[in-house]
């Protein structure tokens, strides 16, 4: 089963290439740090600037350096249903736990289509977890739907960023107990717990990966009073994540640890002034937040 903190793992560069080295000393600060599984090639690993064997190239140096210590959940959304087949083929062929599939983005399939992507993906035989993001895809996975995606073979949860916190108990009728529900939306990650989430696919655990953890243990451990106290102290973090296009505020978070280059790929482009700032601001409450 799929919990706790997971971050959405940014993809380091290097003048215009994977930074294979980097990105594999950043997977295993990780998994020191208390990360609970890993999501490589996410909207927060700019996946739509990779090439297909760049993918593959991330996905692989993810699955070697974890060696079955924790969980690996790579990315595998196209909105092409072709596309995200051949992905998720890529991915278990490497070896991951499962993979995350947004809904198709863009095109605007109806709630069949969405159904039917799905299906077709669920078909190559390795776990699957949908992600709905309306903000970004533009198209909602209705409650409805997940219902009856929730029945297919090796389809085991959803990673939900609608910010709709009602639809975690509609979505447990619907899909059942057992089906995995991963908040994608830090800011409300606790009251998605409260609702019946397992954890949180995370853009701050990427800078903050041992407060991440330990926010999440504090709520598995029903340790209310310790995660609230760990929610206020990320909140300003959670936000300065997002005071430019993401991943750019947590890449120069990132370059400022010395983990990786604050380098990212057109259209994506480094944070702003302000964002920096505002980044700055935010970690200074974190003393452990050493800066090279």
């Amino acid at each position: 089963m799929f919990f706790g903190s997971i971050p959405a793992l940014v993809t380091p560069f290097c003048e215009g290439e994977v930074d294979v080295l980097a990105f594999c000393d950043f997977v295993e600060w990780q998994i020191t740090c208390g990360s609970h599984a890993l999501v490589p090639c996410g909207t927060t690993g700019e996946a739509v600037t990779l090439e297909p064997e760049e993918h593959k190239q991330v996905v692989e140096a993810c699955v070697r350096q974890a060696r079955g210590r924790i969980p690996v959940i790579a990315g595998a959304g196209s909105n092409a249903t072709h596309r995200a087949v051949d992905l998720a083929s890529m991915a278990k062929n490497a070896g991951v736990d499962a993979v995350l599939v947004a809904a198709p983005w863009y095109n605007k399939p109806s709630q069949q289509g969405i159904f039917e992507h799905f299906a077709a993906i669920c078909q190559v035989g390795v776990p699957v977890i949908a992600y709905n993001v309306p903000g970004r895809t533009v198209v909602d996975i209705e409650v409805s739907t997940l219902g009856r995606i929730a029945k297919l073979a090796n389809m085991v949860g959803i990673k939900d960023a609608t910010g709709d916190l009602d639809r975690v108990a509609a979505q447990r009728d619907a899909c059942g107990a057992d089906f995995v529900q991963l908040s994608g939306d830090d800011p409300s990650a606790l009251e998605f717990h409260e609702h019946g989430g397992l954890g949180c696919i995370s853009v701050t655990a990427n800078v903050l990966p041992a407060e991440c953890a330990a926010f999440q243990i504090a709520l598995r451990e029903n340790d209310l009073d310790r995660a609230r106290e760990l929610d206020q102290k990320l909140a300003a973090v959670h936000g300065a994540m997002f005071a430019d296009a993401s991943p750019a505020p947590a890449k120069y978070a990132l370059s400022k640890l010395g983990k990786m280059r604050n380098e990212l790929r057109l259209p994506m482009v480094r944070a702003n002034a302000e964002a920096m700032e505002t980044v700055d601001k935010a970690l200074a409450g974190f003393p452990d937040f050493k800066v090279l």
